[in-house]
């Protein structure tokens, strides 16, 4: 029976499942909600993107969770953290600031904020370059769940104007290019293209 995803695509929570579910080759059916209602705030839609995405790969025993080593599985966890306070928690303000404010909202971006946040960005990507130096993802040789959590908030930064912000850290371009090359994570952006 396919697994039911509520939301749009175009939502990073939501595309951070598909590409989980993509990878593991398991059948779902995408559910449109109606976010002009909140319908998405209600209890049955406010779970959390990073638990479904890992039940979806443990549960295709899928080898993106190291879960068979201690310590891989470990370091897919520590990184996981880090995409979700230090790279998601700018991006957001990122991405609603020069793209849902002023696209869906008719607002004006804030450019203080957007820099403020932009700082941060820069200070995660150092870290994030520092470690790729020693290995070709995040937890190591091997690429996880750590990296793709990363996809659907970095392909969102290319399309605001501060995707040069990237041009500091080649590493880091190199791997999220190396990320939106993937095949799940295409079919995934050009769901998030038909919903956006």
């Amino acid at each position: 029976m396919a697994m039911k995803v509520y939301g749009l695509p175009m939502s990073t929570n939501v595309a951070r499942v598909l590409v989980c579910l993509e990878e593991a080759g398991e059948q779902y059916e995408v559910v449109p909600i109606d976010f002009s209602t909140a319908e998405h705030k209600s209890p049955e839609h406010t779970s959390q993107s990073r638990a479904i995405s890992k039940y979806v790969l443990r549960k295709s025993n899928s080898e993106l969770l190291k879960e068979h080593n201690l310590s891989d599985a470990a370091k897919v966890d520590v990184w996981l953290e880090a995409e979700s306070h230090h790279f998601d928690e700018p991006m957001s303000v990122v991405i609603y600031q020069c793209l849902i404010l002023p696209v869906y909202f008719g607002g004006q971006t804030d450019a203080k904020v957007v820099e403020e946040n932009l700082e941060k960005l820069k200070k995660t990507f150092q870290v994030y370059e520092e470690r790729l130096c020693k290995s070709k993802y995040l937890a190591g040789d091997f690429l996880s769940l750590a990296d793709l959590s990363h996809f659907p908030t970095a392909y969102y930064l290319l399309a605001t104007p501060h995707a040069a912000v990237l041009d500091e850290f080649p590493l880091v371009k190199a791997w999220i290019d190396g990320m939106l090359a993937r095949p799940s994570v295409k079919k995934v952006i050009e769901m998030m293209k038909a919903t956006a």
